[in-house]
């Protein structure tokens, strides 16, 4: 089942996804696992996007489909809240890319962990990821990005922050499918989360250690 809802969110359809993940749900499917897999699905749209196969309409469906997906999911996921939050984490996609979709599950897997997060969209270029910061004042901060594109205007916005004296008063995590270690030192982050539950993880250990 999980391949057959990777193929359909893949190939952008839609009603039969949402009926797939509603049956696999009262099936017992774990929430997590379904997430998951329209994780990979998204990696698979990304790359028929930077081979021309898809264009940005094709992109902006692939993201509303799991925009409902994540509806579906999120009254399935159980997750202990707590009334003191635990800390405080900006994320957006960088300018050049307009993918949110595993943005938009990591900001939901954060704020069910008692993160208090500001998402600042897409296409998001370093001097408003500069302003929102002086504004919102995170701990962390979450670059993200599914184009190789993405790695210079991570490397931009970072420089952006050092320029405004803001590089000192944050940890910064990126993610995406083309990312890793390697992209995380090329762009001067502190670390690279290669999923929702890496981010938790390294937001968690950043923000208890301040």
């Amino acid at each position: 089942m999980q391949e057959k809802l990777k193929e359909l969110i893949a190939d952008l359809k839609e009603e039969e996804a949402l009926e797939l993940v509603k049956e696999m749900l009262s099936n017992g499917a774990d929430p997590m696992d379904v997430l998951e897999t329209c994780r990979t699905a998204v990696e698979i749209v990304g790359k028929r996007f930077e081979e021309g196969k898809y264009f940005i309409p094709d992109l902006l469906m692939s993201g509303e489909i799991m925009e409902n997906i994540s509806n579906i999911v999120k009254p399935h996921i159980s997750a202990e809240t707590e009334e003191k939050k635990r800390g405080k984490v900006l994320i957006g996609t960088v300018e050049g890319d307009i993918h949110d979709i595993g943005k938009n599950i990591v900001t939901f897997m954060l704020e069910v962990n008692g993160f208090d997060v500001l998402d600042i969209g897409v296409d998001v270029p370093p001097e408003v990821f500069v302003e929102k910061i002086k504004e919102f004042q995170p701990q962390v901060v979450g670059l993200c990005g599914l184009l190789t594109l993405a790695f210079d205007s991570m490397k931009n916005t970072i420089e952006a922050l050092e320029k405004n004296g803001l590089r000192d008063k944050v940890k910064i995590m990126i993610g995406g499918s083309p990312t890793d270690e390697q992209v995380a030192k090329y762009v001067g982050a502190d670390a690279h989360g290669k999923d929702a539950n890496a981010a938790v993880e390294l937001s968690r250990k950043w923000t208890e250690g301040n």
